[in-house]
C-alpha cells in the first residue's frame, strides 16, 4: 500500500456545522504536512484558509461545497456561491445536484445547472455530488451520463450528510459508466487506509475523507512514509 499516493488523492475534509477557525486551521496544517490533494472546508473559511496557506509559504488547494448538503437551492444562488468561493481563493468546488429534479426525470435541467455552475467557477475544478444513497441504480447510471456530457470535471458519490456514504458498488458502477475523461470522487464513510486503497483500485481518483489523515497519524513514526 502506497500511503503517500493515497494521501495525494485525499480531499482532507471538515464540514461540521460547529467547525471553528481553530479546527479548520488544524485541517489546513495537516493538509500541508501530509500533501493531500486539497482541504474541503465550509465556504465561510475559504478566504481565511487561502490566505493562511500563502502566509505559511505552502501549497494546498482549497475546496469548498455549494448547495450543500441538500442541493435544492436555486441555480442562480448556487452560481453566486461558486463564483464567490473562487473569488475568495477556492481552487475546487463540490456542488450538490437537485435530487428532486432527478426524481422527476428533469435531466436536461440538471445538466444545464451543472454547466452554469461550471461557468461560474471561472476555470476551477467542479465536482458534482449526486447523493447516491438517494438514487436508484438506474438514476445513478443516468447521472453518470449527464455528468459525462457536462463541463464538470468529477462525479462524486455523496455529501456524507444523508443516509449513506460511498460504497464500493457505486464506485464500480461509476467506473463502468463514466465517459469523456470525467473522474470519480468517493466521499462519505471512508473508514481507513484499506478502504481508501480499495476505492482507488475500483476507479476513484479522489477521496473525500476526514479519517485517512487520522489513520496515517496513527502509523509508527507519525506516518512517515
Amino acid at each position: 500500500m502506497d500511503v503517500k499516493n493515497i494521501l495525494s488523492k485525499c480531499d482532507h475534509t471538515l464540514l461540521g456545522v460547529d467547525a471553528t477557525w481553530n479546527d479548520i486551521k488544524g485541517i489546513v496544517d495537516d493538509g500541508m504536512k501530509y500533501e493531500t490533494a486539497s482541504v474541503c472546508i465550509p465556504a465561510s473559511f475559504v478566504k481565511q484558509a487561502a490566505e493562511y496557506v500563502k502566509e505559511q509559504g505552502g501549497h494546498l488547494p482549497i475546496c469548498t461545497v455549494i448547495g450543500f448538503p441538500n442541493g435544492y437551492a436555486t441555480t442562480a444562488s448556487k452560481c453566486f456561491m461558486a463564483s464567490d468561493a473562487v473569488d475568495n481563493g477556492a481552487s475546487e468546488v463540490d456542488m450538490v445536484i437537485n435530487v428532486g429534479w432527478v426524481k422527476e426525470g428533469r435531466y436536461d435541467d440538471v445538466l444545464a445547472e451543472i454547466n452554469a455552475i461550471k461557468a461560474a467557477c471561472k476555470g476551477k475544478l467542479l465536482k458534482v455530488i449526486i447523493e447516491c444513497c438517494l438514487l436508484t441504480d438506474e438514476e445513478k447510471i443516468k447521472m453518470c451520463e449527464v455528468v459525462s456530457k457536462s463541463d464538470a470535471d468529477y462525479i462524486k458519490t455523496s455529501t456524507g450528510f444523508s443516509t449513506g456514504g460511498a460504497t464500493f458498488e457505486d464506485i464500480k458502477l461509476m467506473a463502468d459508466h463514466m465517459t469523456n475523461g470525467k473522474l470519480i470522487k468517493a466521499a462519505g464513510g471512508i473508514a481507513d487506509l484499506e478502504d481508501a486503497q480499495k476505492f482507488i483500485d475500483l476507479g476513484a481518483s479522489r477521496l473525500g475523507t476526514s479519517r485517512v489523515v487520522k489513520a496515517v497519524k496513527g502509523l509508527p513514526n507519525d506516518g512517515k512514509y
